[in-house]
């Protein structure tokens, strides 16, 4: 059975708490890419090879869907030329993605890059998820800023657009 039949099949709580692991997983990757430079084959091997593991193997590792978590990184970097100008088009006029915070731009792109490409995933379940993703990281505003700009792409159909700063579309 191949793993996203399996994954079909498991339960919806299971399912669910799998995908979780992965998108959090998969904002790691990117800040890791970020930071160290190095490449998405280099950085998902890594974590496939030891952070991803079953349950009771260590603390160290983390039950996830693992092809989720390779289809998220993968599909950031391949479409990261539309996500980010969307992104961008999101921004308060003065700011753009370079300019805020590591973990914030990778949340986004993640975010972004699965209301764009992944329509099997309600708008609602995708920033539901990453605002939580922001809320394991930050204590401050960040969390409201990454719901306001995951609300403006999901209410612009979940279409990159061109950028606009008065009607954006994401």
């Amino acid at each position: 059975m191949s793993a996203p039949q399996k994954s079909r099949e498991m339960p919806s709580e299971a399912r669910a708490r799998l995908r979780r692991a992965a998108r959090l997983a998969a904002v790691q990757a990117l800040y890791q890419m970020e930071i160290g430079g190095r490449g998405a084959s280099t950085v998902i091997r890594e974590f496939r090879d030891h952070r991803f593991g079953a349950a009771g193997e260590g603390e160290e590792f983390v039950e996830a869907d693992e092809d989720f978590f390779d289809s998220l990184v993968s599909g950031v970097v391949e479409r990261q030329a539309v996500v980010d100008p969307a992104i961008d088009g999101l921004l308060a006029d003065g700011w753009r993605m370079e300019r805020l915070d590591a973990t914030v731009r990778a949340i986004l792109r993640v975010a972004g890059y699965e209301l764009f490409q992944r329509k099997d995933v309600p708008a609602r379940v995708v920033i539901d998820e990453y605002v939580d993703v922001a809320n394991a990281f930050f204590e401050g505003s960040e969390p409201k800023f990454v719901n306001a700009a995951l609300d403006r792409c999901a209410d612009s159909g979940r279409r990159p657009g061109p950028r606009r700063r008065a009607a954006t579309r994401c």
